[in-house]
């Protein structure tokens, strides 16, 4: 039976060095021995949720209650499109064969 350890070994192909201090590499050592990993995969897998968290954080648009209705009552309320944007439309429907 393959274990995940075996898929993600296969799978990998980048390689990425970085320089630390004998007490930052303590630290880790002491939590990926903690959560069961090697020190590569607490590392690793540490990064990938640090940068998960970090790519939500900035694509996440969080509004207030008033801005949500704001902007939900703009949507529901906007103008007819106008003769410009009617043949820019009519333009890509004919490209994409609409």
């Amino acid at each position: 039976m393959q274990t995940n350890r075996d898929v993600a070994a296969r799978t990998r192909g980048a390689r990425l060095e970085a320089r630390i201090s004998a007490e930052q590499k303590a630290l880790f050592q002491q939590a990926a021995t903690l959560s069961a990993r090697t020190l590569s995969e607490f590392v690793v897998a540490s990064a990938q949720e640090a940068a998960t968290r970090i790519i939500q954080t900035h694509e996440t648009i969080a509004l207030t209650r008033d801005e949500q209705i704001r902007f939900v009552s703009a949507l529901l309320a906007a103008p007819a499109p106008n003769e410009r944007l009617s043949q820019a439309a009519s333009q890509y429907r004919a490209q994409i064969g609409l």
